[in-house]
């Protein structure tokens, strides 16, 4: 039940109405391992830094159960650098500098150690690396996630669109379901980006929640409301983490068990934004998780007698 998570391990320095951080380690990869090594020992990790990297940092994913066989140190370069500014709503944000250094060049090369995972997320990166990953895979996987965003739809379209095609799950936000559909409701949205080639969709919308759409099946599950959100920064990879961890745990990827892994992915996204960056991912017990997925069981749940 191998996971291999394919992504950036970055620095970021945010700014929010509550604070503000130097640079702390970050990147969607560094994100999606931490969360999803929480429901499986196996995450294997793709991705590159430069010799600014910390080797604590390293040792850190590993003693979350992370193999960085396959992360890549350029000792000469520096690590892809985001930094970033949130408004008071929490929603939006300016970004203030991007620097992409080793990411500009990354060749994601697999180990042969890496060829026997069983599911593969693909997090945020330019489609074309996105797709070399499939393409280096000797045996596909039972399930393949892919992330991506605006950015990718405004440059690369054409790598983009062919890269959707080989995957089963395309997780996106709705504002990205829009633009990459130019229809406004979510529904019509969902119809016309699966009829790209994708089986299953997900639309992430923030703290409204979150789509899954399967063939004419829809689930939502809601956002948990809570009285502080310190950092949105990897809400969504944590999500991302949280449900493709939870299908490599239960080694299901039925459309029920995705609505579940949905609520997984949910809860580790609602944990991950009490504190900045990572912080919050690092100390976790198995009771913060459960008391978390209660929370979203408790918040949905009803009975109701039709009239």
């Amino acid at each position: 039940m191998s996971l291999l998570v394919v992504g950036s391990v970055a620095f970021d320095a945010i700014e929010t109405p509550f604070g503000k951080t130097d640079k702390i380690i970050g990147g969607a990869a560094t994100y999606i391992s931490l969360s999803s090594s929480y429901f499986t020992k196996n995450v294997k990790l793709v991705a590159v830094v430069g010799g600014d990297f910390a080797k604590s940092d390293i040792e850190m994913l590993q003693k979350h159960g992370v193999n960085t066989e396959g992360l890549q140190i350029k000792e000469n370069e520096k690590s892809f650098f985001w930094s970033g500014k949130y408004h008071n709503d929490m929603n939006s944000r300016d970004t203030l500098v991007t620097e992409l250094n080793v990411l500009g060049t990354f060749d994601p090369i697999l180990p042969e150690s890496y060829q026997d995972c069983e599911y593969l997320m693909l997090g945020n990166l330019a489609p074309a690396v996105q797709k070399t990953v499939i393409e280096r895979l000797k045996k596909r996987p039972k399930l393949i996630v892919m992330d991506t965003m605006n950015f990718w739809m405004e440059i690369a379209m054409p790598d983009l669109l062919e890269t959707i095609k080989l995957v089963d799950v395309l997780s996106i936000n709705d504002e990205e379901a829009r633009q990459l559909s130019g229809e406004y409701s979510l529904v019509k949205a969902a119809k016309k980006i699966m009829e790209l080639g994708v089986k299953t969709l997900i639309i992430k919308k923030g703290e409204h929640g979150a789509l899954l759409f399967h063939k004419d099946q829809i689930f939502f599950a809601p956002a948990l409301p809570l009285e502080e959100v310190f950092d949105p920064t990897g809400a969504g990879d944590t999500f991302a983490g949280g449900f493709i961890g939870y299908i490599a745990k239960t080694k299901d990827v039925s459309f029920d068990n995705m609505k579940r892994a949905l609520i997984y992915g949910s809860a580790m996204a609602s944990l991950c934004v009490e504190k900045f960056g990572t912080e919050r991912l690092l100390d976790l017990s198995q009771d913060d998780v459960n008391s978390r997925v209660q929370e979203f069981i408790d918040l949905a749940q009803f009975e109701i007698k039709l009239a």
